[in-house]
């Protein structure tokens, strides 16, 4: 008896295929099984922080098995296809699924397949082109878990990228807390008030805060961080530099003012919510959130491109020539 051959779709598929070099590769993919999804993606975006350390080739061999993202293929430094921020509509599975909108932490591919396991719907009211904001926000929750703000506290967000604009945000809508952005960059004062939010520069910050964040990814933004932070003030470092080294002057006033560095890390849910809270219920209220913003958060998408140009944007963004660009989208028509 002659079997029907399985027909296959066909996905193209951004690869690093070496270090400062991106390309996009045709992949074939096999029909949905049972508790699997087909998903065309109509968005994704790059992560000016750590995708562009994985374009660089600046994550340690340390940190190999560490740094993979969830259906990442090949491995660091390259050839390697890493991504985690995709949303896209369910062309097959389970007929309660078809025609959904769904975000995924899946690569920057044209069409994928996934356990449903592997998904998260989006919430009524938000747009697809809105939920690419997803991964950075969840980041920014983890990092308030991780932070613990008090009630009334003076709160410094060191870094006026997307994950510093989130946290910044999100730390606001605190009762009574005082929250102040600083950035180098005096451009960053428009945006900044267009979310509800103060930034100074570094020389002009507000020193002694309760708690300050750093998100900045560069050395001299942790020692800003450090100057502002209060006696026995916790500072939240929140940057990943891969395998750049970062001097600080811990001989100053560092011991003598009792300060605390500590890491945050969205790779595990913060160890005062762990026993509660999934990896989902985390996303999810990451989504929701955006929902409840609605267009208010859309300004830190400052770039958009199509996915055909996609191996020439990252290069653009890794060149350094694009400090403008906050997300960058990546669209899929």
């Amino acid at each position: 008896m002659t079997q029907t051959p399985i027909t296959r779709l066909q996905a193209r598929a951004c690869w690093l295929a070496e270090p400062g070099r991106a390309e996009l590769r045709e992949e074939s993919l096999a029909p949905p099984a049972d508790g699997e999804l087909t998903i065309r993606t109509l968005h994704s975006a790059i992560s000016r922080g750590t995708e562009m350390l994985v374009f660089r080739g600046h994550v340690p061999q340390s940190e190999f098995e560490r740094m993979r993202a969830p259906f990442q293929a090949g491995d660091f430094p390259a050839p390697v296809k890493y991504g985690y921020c995709n949303v896209g509509l369910v062309e097959a599975g389970p007929a309660q699924w078809l025609g959904r909108a769904v975000f995924c932490l899946y690569p920057h591919q044209t069409r994928y397949v996934v356990p449903v396991g592997a998904v998260t719907p989006l919430p009524e009211g938000l747009a697809p082109a809105r939920a690419v904001l997803a991964a950075n926000l969840e980041t920014a929750i983890n990092a308030l878990w991780d932070a613990a703000p008090r009630l009334g506290d003076r709160i410094a967000v060191v870094g006026a990228g997307v994950v510093g604009l989130l946290v910044a945000w999100l730390a606001a809508r605190l009762p009574g807390c005082e929250v102040q952005l600083v950035d180098i960059d005096p451009a960053r004062r428009a945006l900044a008030a267009q979310l509800g939010l103060d930034l100074a520069l570094p020389t002009e910050a507000r020193a002694e805060a309760d708690l300050v964040i750093h998100a900045s990814g560069h050395g001299d933004g942790l020692a800003t961080a450090l100057r502002l932070a209060a006696f026995e003030a916790t500072v939240l470092e929140l940057s990943w530099y891969g395998a750049r080294p970062v001097t600080l002057a811990l001989g100053e006033a560092f011991h003598a003012r009792r300060l605390q560095i500590k890491s945050s890390q969205v790779g595990q849910v913060a160890p005062a919510q762990r026993a509660r809270w999934s990896y989902g219920r985390r996303l999810t209220l990451a989504l929701r959130l955006l929902a409840e913003a609605g267009a208010a958060l859309d300004p830190l998408i400052t770039d958009a491109a199509p996915f055909d140009q996609l191996p020439e944007v990252l290069a653009r963004l890794a060149g350094g020539t694009s400090a403008s660009t906050l997300c960058q989208r990546i669209d899929y028509f």
